[in-house]
């Protein structure tokens, strides 16, 4: 039986997978958005890239079906199945800045780029070395105006997205810290890694 694997709220863990491997992301007990970013396993240079993602998917909505590209225009993962459909790409990690900027918080809060740098700092990867993360669950709207909302996530208990690896990975996924994009409050996320 595959293992599952939980990530306390408000914190990150990074991880290996192999080529033809299933990554699936779980939302235990819905409505909250996990942080995912990826890396070649072999060259970290090489990284998940929002821009050639929407660029060759011709879709702001990664769902069933589309892969996420890196900055070298090579697949990284294929999204094989998504029972809950909605995941954004287009904001950043939460951070420090976020809270600041956005929310006028002054005192030290946790944060998906924090939770990221902390877990990926030990494979040499550096803050600034950080892309756009795939934000699975996050239900991120736009108006005609491209005005962008954040509202709660629309995923329930036990919604999970399958990723297969087009690549050897390094994974690094969050449980993310950002009030408005979990409706709130701070839950969990889990995951399992393994073969179809």
């Amino acid at each position: 039986m595959t293992e599952i694997y939980t990530i306390s709220e408000q914190t990150g863990k990074a991880f290996h997978i192999k080529k033809g491997e299933i990554l699936t992301v779980i939302d235990p007990k819905g409505m909250q958005v996990s942080d995912m970013v990826l890396f070649n396993s072999t060259d970290h240079a090489e990284k998940l890239s929002s821009g050639k993602s929407l660029d060759f998917e011709e879709s702001i909505l990664l769902t069933t079906g589309n892969f996420l590209w890196s900055n070298r225009s090579r697949k990284m993962m294929e999204i094989i199945e998504d029972t809950n459909g909605r995941n954004d790409f287009l904001l950043a990690p939460c951070s420090k800045e976020t809270f600041e900027i956005m929310y006028g918080y002054s005192g030290d809060h946790p944060s998906c780029l924090g939770n990221l740098s902390k877990n990926l700092a030990e494979f040499g990867i550096k803050q600034d070395d950080i892309p756009t993360a795939f934000n699975v669950f996050m239900n991120v709207q736009f108006d005609d105006k491209g005005k962008i909302s954040v509202l709660p996530p629309t995923s329930k208990a036990g919604d999970y997205v399958k990723f297969r690896a087009e690549m050897d990975l390094l994974v690094c996924l969050t449980a993310c810290s950002a009030e408005d994009s979990n409706g709130g409050s701070f839950k969990p996320i889990q995951f399992s890694v393994g073969m179809d």
